[in-house]
């Protein structure tokens, strides 16, 4: 895959990609903790025998669990910080791909990233702690074709502590990361990241 490390990746949902002042991830919500699992936890048996897919562009996800079903995706890069874009303010009722990741169904980890909230409110994931361990994710590509993902963690951490090398580090087999913010407001800002791990099925 190509080199998706940088620079402050911590920082996801930090703040907007509109530039500086504006909150990505803070408002008056209540945040439901997610049922976090250990990240290392094995992959469903099904994962090792999903076949990869061919390069193809996402461009809708399906998080039933959650309540989600969103497109087209906004393409997400770095900022001139070196930091990972998130969706703008404006757009929180969508998600992001990490361009700089495979497309979902490629070998390797695909990043998508979307809001809990932000300071006008609940965002496209505010419903995530509704998901759980075995639930599936569906991504539409640009060729017609649906990446199958189901879910093998889900991991709530510190912005501080987050795990570049285990999210956008190489792997073996089609993976997908799915990140947003969690934890109570400190500052005007949700401190904690939570990150869903999901293998291909099909």
């Amino acid at each position: 895959m190509r080199s998706v490390f940088s620079r402050s990746v911590a920082v996801v949902c930090l703040a907007a990609a509109l530039g500086a002042g504006a909150v990505g991830c803070g408002s008056s919500t209540p945040v439901a903790r997610p049922a976090v699992t250990p990240a290392s936890a094995a992959p469903p048996a099904a994962a090792a025998s999903a076949t990869p897919l061919p390069r193809s562009e996402p461009v809708r996800v399906a998080i039933p669990a959650a309540g989600v079903d969103t497109g087209p995706l906004l393409k997400l890069g770095l900022n001139a910080d070196g930091t990972v874009q998130v969706p703008p303010v404006p757009q929180a009722d969508r998600i992001g791909w990490y361009t700089r990741s495979v497309t979902p169904g490629e070998t390797g980890p695909s990043v998508l990233i979307g809001h809990y909230d932000t300071v006008d409110g609940p965002a496209v994931l505010r419903d995530i702690a509704k998901v759980r361990v075995g639930d599936r994710i569906t991504v539409t590509r640009a060729d017609g074709t649906k990446a199958v993902f189901a879910v093998r963690a889900i991991q709530e951490v510190a912005k501080d502590d987050f795990p570049t090398r285990r999210v956008y580090g190489d792997t073996a087999r089609p993976e997908l990361r799915l990140i947003t913010c969690g934890g109570d407001i400190v500052g005007g800002h949700r401190p904690d990241n939570v990150i869903v791990y999901a293998d291909l099925v099909r």
